[in-house]
């Protein structure tokens, strides 16, 4: 079998994916304008992936999907008090691995009662097994006029490094833009994929004149996307932007945006873990390239 994956140039496939990391050159990172960290381009969410309850073999999965997303280099972990028992998996299973220090643990604030938002906020870290988060965002900007005020204090008393907003699937889109240029925003969290591009419009603008880091949501459409484009084959000059599967890219098209810091994509399985991570080497799309990727995929 290894002779034979040889002789077909496919002994890359046995390589882990920190070997072909050092191949492709430095991970791939955006800077945080409001600070000037570095985080790198792709994330890991938590929505439903990591939504398993007590189940002692599921959790084991999801620590060990966090393990191979830090050994590619990933950082900034996503989650919510509205998913469920994800909280407490990334917690446990960050225990399990020691936590890593260059975590960046980002989750939300979700509740329509204000004097509940700091409360909230502590059983998070709870959950985590944390005892400081790195963000915190305004889940789909439930009762942001009570909570920004709060993340806003937080912040200045360095409990929280950064605070942000969040939206998905093209809700409230112009809330969003209002709040981008009247409030002083650390980050900012929009649906945007190959397909859902309606922020290119006015937010991811907004947010580059701002000062405001992106995070994409949804890249694959809670799988659907990845789902339809796969039936078809890649096209062959997806080798020009270094991607070998459709995950990296859709992650590369969202990605190369340069409003976009950090897409998000979730999931439980490892090996998807480490395609969507292969999407932190290599070349991105110019702005030639995006038209072609989108028009190739909208003719599917």
């Amino acid at each position: 079998m290894l002779r034979l994956l040889a002789a077909s140039g496919a002994t890359s496939l046995l390589r882990p994916l920190e070997a072909l990391a050092q191949e492709r050159g430095a991970i791939l990172t955006r800077r945080i304008p409001s600070s000037g960290e570095l985080l790198p381009v792709i994330g890991l969410g938590s929505w439903i992936t990591f939504n398993v309850g007590d189940d002692p073999i599921l959790r084991e999965e999801c620590a060990e999907v966090m393990r191979a997303f830090f050994a590619a280099g990933g950082r900034l972990i996503d989650s919510s008090p509205m998913y469920g028992s994800s909280q407490s998996v990334i917690g446990s299973g960050l225990a399990k691995l020691g936590v890593n220090a260059t975590l960046f643990a980002a989750d939300k604030v979700w509740t329509s009662s204000g004097s509940e938002g700091s409360p909230q906020i502590e059983e998070t870290k709870k959950r985590w097994r944390l005892t400081r988060l790195a963000l915190v965002q305004v889940h789909n900007l439930l009762n942001w006029e009570a909570h920004l005020p709060t993340l806003f204090a937080m912040k200045a008393a360095r409990q929280i490094r950064y605070v942000g907003i969040t939206t998905s699937e093209g809700r409230r889109h112009r809330e969003i833009e209002q709040l981008l240029r009247t409030q002083t925003l650390d980050f900012v969290q929009v649906t945007y994929n190959i397909l859902d591009r309606e922020v290119e419009k006015r937010i991811l603008p907004a947010a580059q004149e701002r000062g405001t880091a992106v995070i994409i949501n949804r890249p694959f459409r809670q799988g659907a996307l990845i789902r339809d484009v796969r039936r078809h084959p890649l096209p062959s000059w997806a080798r020009e932007i270094d991607c070998a599967n459709w995950a990296q890219f859709l992650l590369k098209f969202a990605i190369s945006h340069p409003a976009v810091t950090c897409a998000i994509p979730a999931t439980s399985s490892i090996a998807h873990v480490r395609e969507n991570m292969g999407a932190s080497y290599g070349r991105l799309p110019d702005a030639s390239m995006r038209r072609r990727m989108i028009a190739y995929v909208e003719r599917l």
